[in-house]
């Protein structure tokens, strides 16, 4: 991006393709309904009382070449707390379906996000603003169309995280408590209470759906569906634009492609979506939907955050390239009525599953802080990686910045588990077959990394690249978030600015890159969580 002048509020450009160019609903009444023949509905933002910022990313402002003072305004709380709109904003939430948990939802559409306008900068790109939490659409079914401040804040530094992570993801602007209580029974056992209602503002460019193109596949509205392709193709994608008769089976196979890197990333650095349904799959492959999350702390494949998903797990870490691409074949579903040869749409999830072979396969090597993969000899060490990790309880971000750690010069049994002592969370088990297992991988691992010839420090370096140091630990969001439903909102500053360099030592906070703590294994927030959170 380059250097372009600062704007304040009322000189940001709004271009609003989305409502401009696709159908909207005739029925300007915020009521709940099935809306038929429409890609959206027009609708305002709920007033609330007191809207007060609590936090932003000012990088993020940068994008819409908005003035870091700004953000220092009572315009802006206004605005992004929902009670005012700018000149050229028009309100709306989109219409989608979805396949929730493997089965055909229907109806779903922006229940509790409204799209404010689509900001473009001197640049040219479009950023498109939603607030999330801003009161009812007619999306919301039987729901308050509201956000409570613990899921708000668990969005707002997720969605940042993420991206200097290096995953693919929407972007966070702001942080609005709006100065009401919000009823939500968090564990739907019966005991709902008041919590603090708050706002986050979204930012990306779209935020169209694999379900915003389903659901005109389910009603059979096929002259809808191929505007709305033909809209997310120019819109999105305009290197494809064109009048080809290919051009639906291309952008299926780009789409399939980028959701393949998008989940590799994911499963890089340990993250797990917990709610992975048609509805929340980004058709731009972004991480989209910040709801019942998690990091995985200690290496488990069948680790799902989401208490909804506890007893099946569809959606736990390990089956996230399979729930991708099941979800790749509900969209190629939803297309089919716009192409003739059904071959074309194989091909591309075809290239997702080649995609995410070939690149887990490297980005295991990378982590390793291997030059590349070679399935000859880097097969079995990968194999037998994974199989050592559930041996023991292990911090797999700790783990993997441990082993850059490690010395190719010869270390005894000892000096190997000394290195790697800090993964561990109960070393003490860390004895007979099982120290043998992990000793012998390492010495397999030693043998590997002679062969590309890195010395320790250029080994280090690579591997500290792609491994990193601090993430959203699952407990640090819920401190934060404890503090701040008590009035300090000062850690969520201190854990943004962390995160902005996760693969950075830094110095002063070792306590953010600490293993997950006793007290935090089974309690709610830390362990698992419902999808109000």
């Amino acid at each position: 991006m380059t250097k372009n002048p600062k704007r304040s509020l009322t000189e940001l450009e709004f271009d609003n393709r989305f409502v401009n160019e696709l159908p909207s609903d005739a029925d300007l009444s915020n009521s709940r309904r099935q809306v038929i023949g429409a890609c959206y509905s027009r609708v305002l933002p709920t007033q609330v009382i007191n809207p007060t910022l609590i936090a932003h990313a000012t990088e993020v402002g940068e994008l819409l070449d908005l003035s870091a003072d700004e953000f220092e305004s009572e315009a802006f709380a206004q605005v992004f707390g929902g009670n005012q709109l700018l000149d050229g904003m028009d309100p709306y939430a989109m219409c989608y379906g979805g396949h929730q948990f493997g089965n055909w939802a229907g109806q779903l559409g922006d229940g509790r996000a409204i799209n404010l306008g689509e900001v473009v900068n001197a640049d040219g790109d479009h950023w498109t603003l939603q607030l999330k939490g801003a009161g009812p659409t007619p999306y919301s079914r039987t729901a308050d169309g509201l956000a409570v401040l613990r899921s708000s804040i668990r969005e707002f530094l997720c969605s940042e995280a993420m991206y200097h992570l290096g995953v693919p993801t929407t972007r966070a602007l702001s942080l609005v408590l709006t100065g009401e209580q919000v009823m939500r029974d968090m564990l739907y056992d019966g005991n709902p209470k008041y919590e603090p209602g708050a706002v986050v503002c979204r930012v990306a460019p779209s935020f169209t759906r694999f379900g915003n193109f389903q659901i005109f596949a389910a009603r059979n509205d096929v002259e809808n569906l191929k505007r709305l392709c033909d809209f997310t193709i120019k819109d999105c994608y305009p290197h494809l634009h064109s009048d080809q008769p290919g051009k639906y089976s291309d952008w299926f196979e780009e789409v399939c492609l980028r959701t393949a890197e998008m989940i590799i990333h994911w499963m890089r650095v340990g993250f797990v979506h917990g709610v992975m349904n048609t509805d929340n799959m980004s058709i731009l492959g972004l991480t989209i939907d910040y709801g019942p999350y998690g990091w995985l702390e200690d290496y488990d494949p069948g680790w799902t955050p989401n208490t909804t998903d506890a007893a099946g797990k569809r959606y736990r870490f390990g089956n996230q390239p399979s729930v991708a691409h099941w979800n790749l074949y509900q969209l190629g579903n939803a297309m089919m009525p716009l192409v003739d040869d059904v071959e074309s749409l194989q091909r591309g999830l075809d290239v997702y599953l080649d995609t995410i072979e070939s690149g887990s396969s490297q980005m295991i090597a990378e982590k390793l802080g291997l030059a590349k993969y070679c399935a000859a000899t880097d097969e079995s060490l990968k194999t037998d990686l994974f199989e050592i990790l559930i041996l023991v309880e292990t911090d797999m971000t700790i783990f993997f910045r441990c082993l850059a750690e490690l010395s190719l010069e010869d270390q005894s049994d000892d000096e190997v588990m000394n290195v790697l002592q800090d993964a561990y969370y109960s070393p003490q088990y860390l004895v007979g077959e099982v120290r043998e297992r992990i000793v012998g991988w390492v010495g397999d691992y030693k043998r590997r990394l002679q062969q590309d010839g890195y010395s320790n420090e250029e080994r280090k370096a690579r591997m500290n690249r792609v491994n990193p140091k601090y993430v959203l630990r699952n407990y640090l969001a819920q401190l934060a978030i404890d503090r701040s439903e008590k009035g300090d909102h000062e850690m969520i500053g201190e854990l943004l600015e962390v995160l902005r360099n996760p693969y950075v030592e830094q110095q002063g906070k070792e306590a953010f890159a600490e293993k997950r703590p006793e007290w935090a294994r089974d309690r709610v927030g830390c362990s698992m969580l419902s999808c109000s959170s």
